[in-house]
């Protein structure tokens, strides 16, 4: 099978497995009980049969189940991109495409800086604990990766809290980080001002999620290089003379590019989601805190594409690990070719 047949498979694949999964998500939430009528005004208001018919009427519910689902898959495979931009949201009225917008800046600061932090802190790290192997900083490398790795972020933020915040700043006026929100109110006119507020609104959850995040980045880069190491293209290369740091780089480090990409490629869908407890613990309106009041209110339009979201961005960088290893790894080049 040749390389482009393979591709066209994997595509093929990944287009029924977002069918499916587009489904199941419809017909989860078509069994759930209750209607807008019932979250919009409230259960304990009684509405005239003419105005619950209306609101039935306005967002679909009295179509026959077939054409819901039809209506649904246009909606969902259109992918926000044109009317009704993934339905109207049950609690505002609004679309739930532009809603999504709003809270996805948000969150792609949040957990993109965490994750850029993470992988800068965490595979450096991990190198350095292979190359030091046996010695107190390796040592020193893994009692600090399972320790940040084994607690929960939101202890680690509530520590950071109590620290920078009840205590730095209420206790003896000394102001490091602000208290929450993603900037300050009123927030400043000029722009950069207003960048540079967001910003530092964002360090401290940032960091408490990098301080959370790069044990498990640490870990598996130490342990997938060690494992390089004790190979005999290793030992031929240290045969010929050649230093150890074009044989730690040049040659175990880039065998496990493939495993590391992967890894990273599928950490991104996580970054749409959001951290919840996060973004409700400094009181940032990402998707994640989105995603949870929309489930608390059975708002289905917005969890359903908040839902559809995460699995289209998880078979998206599924499909694109599989071909970075193919692009990093020749053997899969050679094996897709026969």
């Amino acid at each position: 099978m040749g390389f482009r047949s393979y591709i066209a498979k994997r595509v093929a694949i990944s287009v029924f497995i977002l069918w499916v999964i587009a489904s199941l998500n419809f017909m989860i939430f078509i069994w759930y009980p209750g209607d807008p009528t019932t979250f919009i005004l409230g259960t304990g208001q009684r509405l005239e049969p003419e105005v619950r018919q209306m609101i039935l009427e306005r967002y679909g519910l009295t179509d026959p189940m077939w054409l819901q689902y039809l209506k649904y898959l246009r909606n969902m495979f259109s992918f926000g991109l044109i009317e009704p931009y993934f339905g109207i949201s049950y609690q505002t009225g609004k679309f739930v495409a532009v809603e999504m917008a709003g809270k996805l800046r948000w969150t792609l600061l949040l957990l993109g800086l965490a994750l850029v932090g993470n992988i800068a802190v965490g595979i450096p790290l991990g190198i350095i604990a292979a190359a030091k192997r046996g010695t107190k900083v390796d040592a020193g490398v893994i009692s600090m990766a399972l320790f940040t790795w084994g607690v929960p972020a939101f202890f680690i933020q509530l520590l950071a809290i109590s620290f920078f915040i009840h205590i730095l700043w209420f206790q003896y006026g000394i102001q490091i980080f602000p208290r929450s929100g993603p900037y300050d109110i009123p927030p400043p006119s000029d722009p950069i001002q207003f960048i540079l507020n967001v910003l530092w609104h964002f360090s401290l959850p940032i960091l408490t999620l990098v301080v959370s995040g790069f044990g498990s980045w640490a870990l598996y880069t130490r342990n997938m290089l060690l494992d390089a190491l004790t190979q005999d293209y290793i030992m031929t290369a240290r045969a010929k003379g050649l230093k150890e740091r074009t044989v730690l780089f040049g040659h175990a480090f880039k065998s496990i590019l493939p495993p590391v990409a992967t890894m990273i490629t599928l950490s991104l869908p996580g970054i749409v989601t959001g951290a919840i407890i996060t973004e409700t613990i400094f009181s940032i309106p990402g998707i994640g805190s989105w995603y949870i009041d929309a489930l608390a209110a059975y708002n289905y339009p917005v969890v359903q594409a908040v839902l559809f979201v995460y699995a289209t961005l998880v078979i998206i960088c599924n499909f694109i690990a599989d071909m970075l290893y193919g692009f990093l790894d020749p053997r899969i080049r050679i094996g897709a070719r026969r």
